[in-house]
């Protein structure tokens, strides 16, 4: 008996970690993009978009749906929590205070590089943007003119306050809304299982990815915007890896290594999928097993998902408005680097955690009254930054949670220093037969 388990046991396949897929991906991605870019082989280059646009086109299609739930329910779970009410707004006051150090520093770094120096870019080689961010259009677009379009065209932020609206709505009715909160937690356990589906090919879709951006864009591209580029990677850099373990050694006082540990994987496949929202589940998931309890982790992720963006919302704007004015021959004043960080804090939510930024870029350039010319030159480098950005902004997304728990001594210390299992294996293991 013992023989044939063991002869069972050595025929299981042996698994590489996640990080280990994503980064052999990352490799092979780099080495077929830079074959198809110097070998001219168009087919290898078709075959490196389908492949990267497929995966992002799976992420993306439970995105509407799966946010609506997923605030939904996050907003109803919270009455299973004391002191709710202090933990949301500890939350928000956490996604302010980081979004105002991350634009800070993006404007530092701005500021002595000059990144639009020395470019040979021009005004001329700039093109306004075909869409556009403003104020009077996010403060109107908040609410929609029906249930149906934010769904079809992927208006997350309108999906947000629909589902913010029926969980308040929920919370007011009590038992009389029980039975739509079942359906909708079985629904939200639905999509995120689908998209745990999805996550487990993230190493196919980083070949993709990485590999288009190669053979589409080169090296040169990366040349002639390389202050720019170091700037943006530098001051993610810096918030990832300085700031974030600053305020958990010193804020929440637990271990940075733990908490890199822990969230890598979500880190990772928001570094390749560049979607916030797609990589929702597995930061969830990995701000659970850090300890943070399931009930407050179901609303500060999926909310931060939304509205928590340092690398898209904070250091990228910052840093895009020094260059473009650079570019445009324009001075900009105190008064301008404020304005620059009140929207960086306040407008976050425009990027509503999609691939890319152009929106808070934008609304950032209108704000300032620069040229949204500025935006066009910014177009082809964008998922080149798009990736670091995202990465930073899943890393402060499972953060907040971490310190917020910890301050009001609701994180698990236990499981926090003891986590070090990737979650992304977590659900497929399925219990061994009897």
């Amino acid at each position: 008996m013992s023989v044939s388990t063991n002869t069972k046991s050595s025929r299981l396949p042996i698994r590489a970690p996640f990080w280990a897929q994503i980064l052999a991906g990352l490799v092979l991605g780099v080495l077929l993009g830079w074959l198809a870019r110097s070998q001219d082989v168009s087919w290898l280059v078709t075959t490196l978009e389908k492949v990267g646009g497929t995966f992002i086109g799976l992420l993306k299609l439970a995105v509407a749906p799966l946010v609506f739930f997923a605030i939904l329910v996050s907003i109803t779970n919270l009455r299973k929590v004391n002191n709710a009410a202090r933990l949301a707004s500890r939350t928000l006051l956490w996604f302010m205070i980081t979004s105002l150090i991350a634009v800070a520093i993006g404007l530092v770094i701005g500021l002595v590089t000059n990144p639009g120096a020395g470019t040979g870019l021009t005004p001329a080689d700039g093109a306004a943007p075909e869409r556009t961010g403003s104020w009077i259009d996010f403060l109107t677009g908040i609410v929609p003119t029906d249930v149906i379009t934010p769904f079809t065209e992927l208006n997350v932020l309108q999906i947000v306050f629909m589902a913010a609206v029926a969980g308040i709505a929920a919370l007011q009715l009590g038992e009389k809304a029980q039975p739509i909160l079942t359906l909708s937690e079985s629904v939200l356990e639905l999509l995120q299982k689908a998209l745990w589906w999805v996550i487990r090919l993230a190493p196919l879709g980083t070949v993709g990815l990485i590999g288009n951006a190669i053979a589409t864009y080169g090296w040169d591209l990366i040349g002639k915007y390389a202050t720019f580029t170091a700037d943006i990677y530098i001051g993610c850099a810096i918030v990832l890896f300085g700031v974030y373990p600053a305020l958990l050694a010193t804020v929440a006082k637990v271990s940075p290594v733990q908490f890199f540990k822990g969230a890598w994987p979500a880190i990772q496949l928001a570094f390749v999928s560049r979607s916030s929202v797609g990589t929702m589940p597995l930061t969830q998931k990995v701000t659970e097993r850090l300890g943070v309890p399931k009930e407050y982790a179901s609303f500060a992720v999926p909310f931060g998902a939304t509205t928590k963006m340092d690398g898209c919302a904070a250091i990228y704007p910052a840093i895009a408005a020094i260059f473009v004015a650079q570019i445009f021959d324009i001075q900009l004043g105190i008064g301008d680097y404020l304005l620059i960080a009140f929207v960086s804090v306040v407008g976050s939510a425009a990027t509503a955690g999609l691939t890319g930024a152009t929106v808070m870029l934008t609304l950032t350039l209108s704000t300032l009254g620069l040229p949204m010319e500025g935006v066009g030159l910014l177009l082809a480098i964008d998922p080149i930054l798009d990736m670091i950005r995202t990465a930073t902004n899943v890393a402060g997304q499972a953060l907040v949670p971490v310190v917020v728990a910890a301050r009001e001594n609701l994180l698990d210390r236990d499981a926090y220093d003891s986590v070090h299992a990737s979650p992304v294996e977590e659900p497929d293991r399925v219990p061994a037969a009897a």
